[in-house]
């Protein structure tokens, strides 16, 4: 549905505007405006690398662009006329994830993090003018102290001499240049680098009920621009923290497994954090320019838009009692009763006809994604509207969203009966929909207390009568599952011959069979891990001449998998440096553990998928920040609304995925990276606006609508890889002894 315009204004009023209104820069509204949004087009490919490029950003001033790569090379970008300056082999064995320009440096000093563990710093200056290095480059500093992969390097705005590290051994470190331009190898016998920040080794939570045990394995961090001592992190569970850098211990070192240090808040959505799966993990967070928000993109799952000012009124906290109250009948507190004043006749005209487009939609069962769109205008577009429209306008959101059943529309759904449930205690469509709600979550019973609360408040209702019935049906069908589930328990320990493994069951069994967190050094820095016992690890490559299949349009690249599991003499050396504790200390914790209050989610962006990569980033585009831009397993990219979640543009992007979308500083301009070995520069140059553009991998026009519906199913199909048993056996997986499976082909959806 186009009948409605967006909210950052006519483009052309603020040009007219523009030296009588004093209220704001119109440099940042006009940058990213959704004029402008809506004519971006492919200008311009940046060819230099030789492999996947992964990490792209720009200099504080615009003028260069820095990118990394898997050929492990660094290009440094000329954005007046797109031409690289410097390439650089910087020496890294293993694929670049992260780049950085060091601030107040004149941009000549540069640094990496890569796959191989080690961050690295080089001085562009002593690289001459356009010089293509085909040795590598001695860094001016080299930094071993990590583990595991550097998934992600930050700096603070005017600091040359301080850079960050965030690495998937579960620690963010601090280099500062003052203090030394190495250290020892990680696991070397005089390693003392003294450089752990945040020690998260002991800090990822399953769900938000239970303590923190496993390794947060870092993918992600970020430093406020407004308040540079808060510090946002991400990895392997689904909760993002922010830290107060100045309330964290000294630094330390790595030899001693410290206790995750209190953070000042817990980011996550509240139908995210009692999911207890293992899969699922944030891939990117990142704060907004002005500090106030924050934004977080999942693996296997959507994007979603944080509050961080408590106090503003609009970040939610909810604890687990309120987990709860989110799917039980239980009376509801905080009534809202009081109702828009000074309604504008002109936005309640329109609020009535874009409700009654999305009635319409909900009736005809067609159109569903337009009708909710046209819900979202409503109900988050800033307009003031009275508690019945509202109040009618989520229950129909709430109806679309149960008959759309894209991947936690459902969840979605809930929140929206939850307020409208507020506003009318006693509504049937309310009490009708919260059943059918929980029936698709499988909450029976739940679902039969509001089945039967309709029913009493609409005794005729031949629907409701049936979905009662329906109802009762399903939960005894599952209480006659669980119960042959209890009976079949001996079955289940019979050998594993002829048939297929999950490695989902192998993560399950790794994790429940987990109880203690084992610490000490590594005398091997590539196998150290600080997880439990068992741990497999995936590393996919991509090379020019795997392609796509043009018939089955899937992805053939190389899997390797590694599987580590710690020998007994190094958990007795551990356990005798005194870097861990005992498991009744451990019970001790899970008994006393009082979870802390979680703020929830402030809006969702749907339409791509992010599955295949754990690099996969979500940005804010333009100064104000008005506009979410995410990339996706398609090969597109995804502009919405920040405010309404609508979205505005679709691009295609790679031939394969699209990782990295990052904005210029100051134009409007957004530079792209995936699997293709090419950068992709995107402005303003299509002669007319449109929801979709096309690029090197895809035509003009194309189904918004089937591409979206197509990344849902991805996002919902099974992500567990299998192997078959024999394979498995093979390569001696019953003892789970350390070793590296060879690669083998595989398809990537």
């Amino acid at each position: 549905m186009d009948s409605y315009g967006f909210h950052d204004g006519n483009i052309s009023n603020i040009i007219y505007n523009r030296t009588i209104d004093f209220r704001h820069d119109v440099k940042h509204t006009l940058q990213m405006h959704s004029s402008m949004i809506r004519r971006l087009s492919l200008e311009r490919e940046l060819e230099g690398h030789t492999g996947c490029v992964n990490t792209i950003a720009w200099n504080s001033t615009g003028s260069l662009l820095i990118s990394g790569s898997d050929d492990t090379r660094i290009n440094v970008w000329k954005y007046i006329g797109h031409k690289l300056l410097t390439s650089v082999d910087t020496g890294h064995s293993s694929n670049i994830f992260c780049t950085k320009f060091m601030p107040e440096t004149s941009d000549e000093i540069v640094a990496s993090g890569a796959g191989d563990a080690e961050v690295r710093v080089f001085n562009l200056s002593c690289i001459s003018g356009g010089r293509v290095e085909d040795t590598p480059v001695t860094p001016c500093a080299h930094f071993q102290c990590h583990t595991r992969r550097v998934k992600k390097l930050a700096v603070e705005v005017g600091n040359p001499n301080v850079i960050w590290s965030a690495s998937e051994d579960g620690t963010l470190r601090q280099h500062d240049f003052r203090e030394g331009s190495s250290c020892p190898p990680a696991g070397s016998s005089n390693q003392e680098c003294r450089s752990v920040l945040l020690d998260l080794r002991g800090a990822s939570k399953r769900s938000l009920a239970e303590p923190p045990k496993q390794t947060l394995q870092l993918k992600s961090f970020d430093i406020s621009a407004t308040r540079p001592h808060l510090l946002l992190v991400g990895g392997s569970d689904a909760f993002s923290r922010l830290y107060d850098r100045r309330m964290l211990p000294p630094l330390s070192s790595c030899q001693i497994k410290n206790s995750p240090p209190p953070c000042v808040s817990y980011f996550c959505p509240i139908h995210l954090s009692e999911r207890g799966r293992s899969r699922l993990h944030l891939t990117h967070v990142t704060f907004s320019l002005d500090g106030d928000e924050i934004l977080m993109s999942y693996s296997g799952e959507h994007v979603y838009l944080m509050d961080l000012n408590q106090g503003s009124g609009n970040a939610m906290r909810y604890t687990c009692g309120d987990l709860v109250k989110h799917w039980s009948f239980l009376p509801i507190n905080g009534v809202e009763i009081t109702s828009a004043k000074n309604c504008s006749t002109v936005q309640l005209c329109k609020s009535k006809k874009l409700l009654e487009f999305a009635e319409t939609c909900l009736k005809e069962g067609t159109e569903y994604y337009y009708g909710i769109e046209a819900c979202n205008e409503v109900l988050d577009g800033g307009y003031r509207i009275d508690l019945q429209l509202k109040h009618a306008c989520l229950c129909t959101r709430a109806a679309l969203l149960l008959k759309r059943k894209w991947k936690n529309d459902t969840h979605m759904a809930i929140r929206d009966l939850s307020q409208a449930r507020k506003i009318n205690l006693s509504s049937f469509k309310v009490y009708f929909c919260m059943s059918e709600a929980l029936s698709q979550l499988g909450k029976h019973k739940e679902a039969l207390d509001f089945a039967l609360a309709a029913q009493c408040l609409d005794h005729s209702n031949a629907e409701v009568s049936e979905r009662v019935e329906c109802i009762r049906k399903q939960l005894s069908a599952a209480e006659a599952e669980k119960s042959k589930k209890s009976n079949d328990v001996g079955s289940k320990s019979e050998p594993y011959a002829d048939r297929l493994i999950s490695l989902g069951d192998i993560f399950y069994r790794s994790e429940a069979n987990s109880d203690t967190s084992q610490e000490g050094p590594r005398s091997e820095r590539d196998d150290s891990d600080y997880d439990e016992e068992l741990e497999l690890d995936f590393e996919t490559s991509m090379s020019g001449d795997e392609g796509r299949d043009a018939e089955q349009n899937v992805l053939h690249g190389s899997l390797n998998v590694r599987i580590h599991r710690r020998a007994d003499s190094a958990r007795e050396a551990s356990a005798s440096n005194g870097s861990c504790r005992s498991p009744s200390s451990y019970k001790k914790e899970s008994t006393s553990y009082q979870p802390e209050a979680v703020i929830d989610m402030k809006q969702r962006y749907v339409g791509h998928c992010n599955v295949g990569t754990d690099i996969k980033q979500a940005n804010f585009l333009g100064q104000n920040g008005d506009y979410i831009a995410s990339g996706s397993d398609d090969g597109r990219w995804f502009i919405w609304e920040k405010k309404t979640g609508r979205l505005v543009k679709m691009l295609c992007g790679d031939e394969a995925v699209v990782n990295c979308v990052q904005s210029h500083p100051f134009d409007s301009v957004v530079a792209t990276s995936g699997i293709d070995s090419t950068i992709k520069i995107w402005t303003p140059i299509a002669p007319v606006p449109s929801m979709v553009a096309g690029g090197s991998a895809g035509p003009n026009t194309f189904n918004v609508l089937e591409a979206m519906e197509g990344n849902q199913r991805s996002l919902c199909r099974a992500r567990e890889t299998t192997l078959p048993f024999e394979l498995l056996e093979r390569f001696h997986m019953h003892d789970f002894t350390e070793g590296t499976l060879h690669p083998f082909e595989c398809a990537q959806s």
